[in-house]
């Protein structure tokens, strides 16, 4: 009971400074808002719970991070929470890892996250939209990605390609892209091709 105080004030201390930047993470990750605010709050519970126990063998922004993508991961691979995951382990990858493709970059960094661009990092695998959110969008580098998800650098690389490769496809065949008054990437989903012989008048 004598540490229960001290142990409350330190994560307090945590909590004010790690809540804002886990709040824009999980509603990047999660579509849904109200979802980004149950994992953010059960997030805060285990960074409570395992508070002790931090070693400092990692930053304690890159350890809350974490837990907040294995939080939110664990929710979304419950069958009931799940959308149509696209297959993506199949696309072919350049030998060539280059993941500083410009012009999703900006459409990502702006955080536009249009409807077409939302539908498709929901549908990613949750391995690879952790990976393109946390690189992509809080700008972390590949190294700091590893070490939040747990795997070798070389195989975060490979899934950041592999998602950017999807989501370019996606967005070129779904989206029309424009720059609005600001210089900003803007993009609006296509009308969906209609049936000629549907739209014809029948023939007398």
């Amino acid at each position: 009971m004598m540490n229960e105080k001290p142990q409350k004030q330190a994560f307090e201390m945590v909590a004010s400074e790690l809540i804002p930047v886990l709040t824009r993470y999980l509603r990047h990750y999660a579509s849904d808002r109200s979802v980004a605010d149950d994992l953010l709050q059960e997030t805060l519970v285990r960074i409570s719970h395992g508070l002790s126990n931090f070693e400092g063998r990692s930053n304690i922004r890159t350890w809350a991070f974490a837990i907040a993508t294995r939080v939110a991961a664990d929710y979304f691979r419950q069958p009931e929470h799940r959308i149509k995951i696209v297959d993506i382990l199949n696309l072919e990858d350049s030998e060539e890892l280059a993941i500083e493709e410009a012009a999703i970059d900006e459409k990502l960094a702006n955080g536009a996250m249009a409807a077409c661009i939302r539908e498709v990092v929901d549908s990613l695998p949750e391995d690879y939209r952790a990976a393109l959110v946390l690189h992509d969008l809080e700008e972390m580098t590949a190294r700091q990605v590893a070490e939040i998800c747990g795997m070798p650098i070389s195989t975060v690389k490979i899934r950041i390609h592999r998602a950017r490769k999807r989501l370019r496809e996606a967005l070129k065949t779904q989206c029309e892209f424009y720059r609005d008054d600001s210089n900003v990437f803007r993009c609006y989903r296509k009308a969906a091709p209609t049936d000629q012989s549907e739209s014809e008048s029948p023939t007398t």
